[in-house]
């Protein structure tokens, strides 16, 4: 009975505190955009280790109970290499839903749709909270995705690599693909609204991510 009592107690401080709810949604959660990047630029220990960093972020966020994959395309070493891993294929199925439980899309079609709910209000990080945009200060919209708009890899060699030589370059040179997460870009395009394939890097260092709004994030999804 004491220990009973100790429970209810303990669940009562939890919702005074306002954290009660926080945990169940983050029991929930099934999309984040991360709230910091290893800190290498492109290199995130290959899909790997951005997957870990996926896991690791959801799970101090007490959404550990999921399997996190990072949103990411890797690319071949040739045309005729089937080695390359489209993102829209490790992600699981859907719906994902944000840290406040709303939906950004419902399946892997919606997510590679118009009609996705992917934006500024809802692509909140692990924790429930904002990503810098376009128009705060600084910017840091780009999210990292190595990806085509419907989620597939780009042509291996003898084509430009998308991927920061598939997450592991962290030099000046080179490039990644990246997405805006706000759908805000310097014109009305469709490629400076994409949240997937909006441009390529300047490089693949840290400092190379920044000039355009970069910071070294990516999309995480529950694949389970």
């Amino acid at each position: 009975m004491a220990a009973l009592r100790k429970v209810i107690t303990v669940s009562a401080a939890l919702f005074a505190a306002g954290l009660a709810p926080a945990i169940s949604q983050a029991s929930d959660m099934s999309f984040f955009v991360t709230s910091a990047g290893p800190g290498k630029g492109g290199d995130l220990g290959g899909l790997q280790g951005a997957d870990k960093h996926c896991q690791d972020l959801a799970t101090a966020a007490g959404g550990g109970g999921r399997t996190w994959r990072a949103y990411l395309s890797t690319q071949s070493t040739g045309l005729a290499d089937t080695t390359f891993v489209n993102a829209r294929d490790r992600i699981g199925k859907g719906p994902w839903r944000n840290a406040k439980g709303i939906v950004v899309a419902w399946d892997v079609n919606n997510l590679h749709s118009a009609d996705n709910n992917l934006n500024k209000e809802t692509a909140l990080d692990e924790r429930g909270q904002p990503i810098k945009g376009r128009t705060d200060k600084p910017n840091q919209h780009d999210i990292l995705t190595g990806s085509r708009p419907d989620g597939t890899a780009f042509p291996g060699a003898f084509f430009p690599d998308m991927t920061c030589g598939n997450w592991t370059k962290s030099t000046p040179e080179g490039a990644a693909m990246l997405g805006h997460f706000d759908r805000a870009g310097p014109v009305a395009a469709s490629w400076a609204t994409s949240w997937n394939s909006a441009h390529p890097s300047l490089g693949c260092s840290q400092e190379k991510l920044r000039p355009t709004g970069g910071e070294g994030y990516f999309y995480c999804f529950a694949a389970d």
